[in-house]
């Protein structure tokens, strides 16, 4: 029960900053152009820097299991949900099933993930969350890659997971924690200064995403409510009933079901408009599925400490 009221206090909070972000936009503060510098700066710099420093600390033989764990668990869930969203939408027709299976299937665990579990567990959950989002980058650019570009070559998903920030983020930080490599506090301190932007900066980006939409547009497609049903319903239940029946429990595992519970990843809109995809699909799942994840997320926090608690 603490948990789900530490989470609910914590969403609250978040939508204060999504909408600080809506705000600034819609009375021109913030001219909407500058989403995509704010994007890359946050993909660029400021959660490479917070993946970094969650892996500067000593080692120790239980942290080093935990993260071992972290690595499985995460690679069962994230297969799960793929597997379940293409036996779901095996009749689907038409290009639209492209972006709708990657819509469903990946989650926005960096952006909405990771402020959400600091808040919840501490510094050291930053560390387990690296190591989700790197088998989720792993599997976001090589499957996902070639869910919405048909024509992918093997060429071009290795150039995508080796040029990733993220996925060379955790290497450095892996080399650094398992070499214990000592990073002077001199630089260690910017590091962390600058990773802690990742939470007022992601839900800033994610307030502006939402004002510069067409919200009733949005609507009008039908199939948003199929993916955010099978997005924020369908996939996380069944991987809270998957952890249930393999009696894992702890916070490695609540770690990994909460990034796994996200709304839509916010790069969907972008291979959206690379391959040539329906935006406005794709648009309104991350906007509508992240609206109702401020409703969801606390609600499925609650059901997991009273399961796996």
């Amino acid at each position: 029960m603490d948990l789900a009221m530490i989470a609910a206090q914590q969403v609250i909070a978040l939508f204060f900053l999504i909408l600080a972000g809506f705000v600034v936009t819609k009375i021109g503060a913030l001219p909407i152009q500058g989403k995509k510098v704010i994007s890359d700066l946050l993909i660029y710099l400021v959660m490479p820097a917070m993946i970094i420093s969650s892996f500067i600390r000593d080692y120790d033989p239980n942290t080093l299991h935990n993260l071992l764990q972290t690595f499985w668990l995460s690679a069962i869930l994230l297969v799960g949900g793929a597997v379940a969203t293409l036996f779901v939408t095996a009749r689907m027709k038409g290009d639209d099933r492209y972006i709708f299976r990657f819509a469903c299937i990946f989650s926005n665990a960096g952006y909405m993930g990771i402020p959400l579990i600091r808040a919840l567990f501490g510094e050291e959950s930053l560390l387990y969350a690296s190591a989700f989002l790197a088998v989720f980058n792993l599997l976001i650019h090589s499957f996902g890659y070639a869910t919405v570009n048909r024509n992918a070559t093997g060429k071009e998903i290795i150039h995508s997971i080796s040029h990733n920030p993220c996925m060379i983020s955790v290497c450095i930080g892996l080399l650094i924690y398992l070499l214990q490599i000592p990073i002077p506090h001199v630089i260690a301190q910017p590091i962390g200064m600058v990773g802690d932007m990742t939470t007022p900066i992601s839900m800033i980006l994610t307030g502006m995403t939402i004002a510069g939409s067409n919200l009733k547009r949005l609507l009008s497609k039908k199939q948003i409510l199929g993916i955010c049903a099978i997005r924020l319903l369908l996939i996380p239940v069944l991987a809270l009933g998957l952890f249930r029946i393999m009696g894992v429990a702890g916070m490695v595992p609540t770690v990994v079901l909460i990034q796994q519970a996200c709304p839509c990843a916010a790069v969907t809109t972008v291979y959206a408009v690379q391959f040539d995809h329906d935006e406005d699909l794709a648009a309104g799942a991350v906007v509508f599925s992240t609206l109702l994840s401020i409703l969801t997320l606390p609600i499925y926090i609650f059901i997991i400490s009273a399961m796996l608690g």
